[in-house]
């Protein structure tokens, strides 16, 4: 296939689904700036194993599979921030609020109830740092298994949380 055909090909297969990507992308993060890069790297792995799709029927899942994968991606190129401990501030409990201290004690108390399954990679990742590969090679279990531990872990906790009547936004508790 010349150059110019692999080009067109790609700009027939990108135009017909491009909305579909986006929305689904939309969709998978729930953030707009984040869904755009998710499909402009979908574009960039599909153009270059474009040789590897075999029907333009199959097109769409190929494709969606590519975008999937990315969003995953995201989260193993995510980088927390590092702090000095030499220089680090770590807030004595008399010096939060009664409304932090029991935040905190929620939070607790619900990490506790979580199933061991769930609550030891989530403390590895949370507490300890750990990446999803560290985390399956300290379990002894695959990456993608953990992955979902923490996915189910994060979703039971919010909702132990909110039928504890926490009603600000989970996320930011963890």
């Amino acid at each position: 296939m010349s150059e110019a055909e692999r080009k067109r090909r790609f700009e027939r297969l990108v135009s017909s689904l491009s909305s579909d990507l986006y929305r689904f992308a939309l969709w998978l993060c729930g953030q707009e700036a984040l869904a755009k890069d998710l499909v402009q790297e979908t574009y960039l792995r599909a153009w270059r194993s474009l040789d590897s799709l075999q029907s333009d029927a199959a097109a769409k899942s190929w494709l969606i599979t590519i975008l999937r994968r990315e969003y995953a991606r995201t989260f193993e190129r995510k980088s927390f921030p590092m702090v000095d401990m030499e220089t680090a501030v770590i807030p004595d409990e008399d010096d939060l609020s009664p409304e932090q201290r029991a935040e905190r004690a929620l939070l607790r108390d619900g990490v506790s109830r979580l199933p061991p399954r769930y609550r030891e990679p989530l403390l590895l990742q949370v507490v300890m740092g750990y990446s999803c590969q560290e985390i399956a090679d300290q379990l002894g279990s695959s990456k993608s298994a953990v992955m979902t531990q923490l996915f189910r872990a994060r979703e039971q906790l919010k909702e132990k949380l909110q039928g504890d009547g926490v009603t600000g936004n989970v996320h930011e508790l963890f």
